[in-house]
């Protein structure tokens, strides 16, 4: 898939937006910061974690006692109400590791005009978003490639450090197998061949980690709205391809995206990933819910529920 952004058009309804500094994060990472904080505690009044019975100190649910059970469990206080004996539940508690991934690469400083933000920033904000959540809800988050996992209230700052840090710009992340019952969140444009990208997946999940794929895209990736005469220049080498009648190169463009994303949802769905797409002109907080009640669907996030209670 060729990572691409329309140099020119002779009738240009859409175009990219200009800034040569478009990946210099470090500039940018306070307000980027600040959105992923409100947008994340605008989510998690939304997120519905999986509970289940288990040991830890949060009360769930009382329950009626079973004949065979350790008379000690019988919570006496409740019991006394009625003609019931109650036993007092506690939330399954357990942290899990969740390891984050943003794509930082040149195709991800696009933003056309219909973007509410580059590429790479919503790709950030949601990634910094989505740690602020996870770790409110008790789980360990580290970046793949940056830093170790941690349970740390202040994981947004420790991430946002790292990226600053951070001069490398792989469109993929290192291809290392996660430990069995952690989990993978990869955020990026994935124009990456396909073939790549399917064998990154294999390899981290070949221990048994689950994970999640987010497609971040421009709307004018979705529809390819130019016409006119085109060019397109290829944001990771030289190359470029002078397109005659843009209108008619848009049903082979959107032929082609289509057959692209199929075979990296395909890859997901062999490893059972998620796989979901989000625009750059929905808000992020649409796409920070979605992708945070689906890793707690998936079992590690139970904490989630933790969050949504407050």
């Amino acid at each position: 898939m060729l990572k691409v952004r329309v140099l020119d058009e002779t009738q240009r309804t859409a175009g990219p937006r200009q800034a040569t500094d478009a990946l210099d994060l470090a500039r940018r990472l306070p307000r980027i910061v600040i959105e992923a904080r409100r947008i994340a505690a605008t989510a998690a009044h939304g997120i519905h974690g999986r509970r289940q019975a288990g040991t830890g100190e949060a009360f769930w649910q009382f329950r009626h006692f079973t004949s065979g059970e350790p008379a000690n469990r019988v919570d006496w206080r409740r019991s006394a109400r009625d003609d019931h004996y109650y036993v007092r539940e506690k939330e399954w508690e357990a942290a899990h590791t969740v390891w984050l991934w943003t794509d930082r690469s040149a195709s991800m400083a696009y933003a056309s005009s219909l973007a509410q933000a580059p590429k790479v920033e919503r790709a950030v904000v949601l990634g910094l978003a989505l740690a602020d959540v996870l770790v409110r809800g008790g789980e360990r988050v580290g970046h793949l490639g940056l830093t170790n996992p941690v349970a740390s209230r202040g994981i947004v700052d420790r991430l946002a450090e790292a990226l600053a840090a951070d001069k490398t710009a792989a469109d993929l992340p290192p291809a290392l197998p996660l430990a069995p019952l952690t989990e993978a969140v990869l955020i990026g444009d994935f124009l990456t061949p396909a073939p790549r990208i399917r064998e990154t997946i294999e390899r981290i999940s070949g221990r048994g980690a689950r994970g999640h794929v987010l497609m971040i895209a421009d709307p004018v990736e979705e529809t390819f709205p130019f016409e006119g005469q085109a060019v397109l220049a290829d944001l990771e080498g030289p190359s470029t391809l002078r397109v005659g009648d843009a209108a008619s190169f848009r049903s082979q463009y959107l032929e082609r995206i289509a057959s692209h994303r199929a075979a990296v949802r395909d890859a997901c769905m062999r490893r059972g990933w998620s796989f979901a797409i989000h625009r750059t002109d929905r808000p992020a907080s649409e796409a920070l819910l979605s992708l945070a009640n689906r890793i707690a669907g998936q079992g590690a996030g139970n904490g989630l529920s933790r969050v949504a209670g407050g």
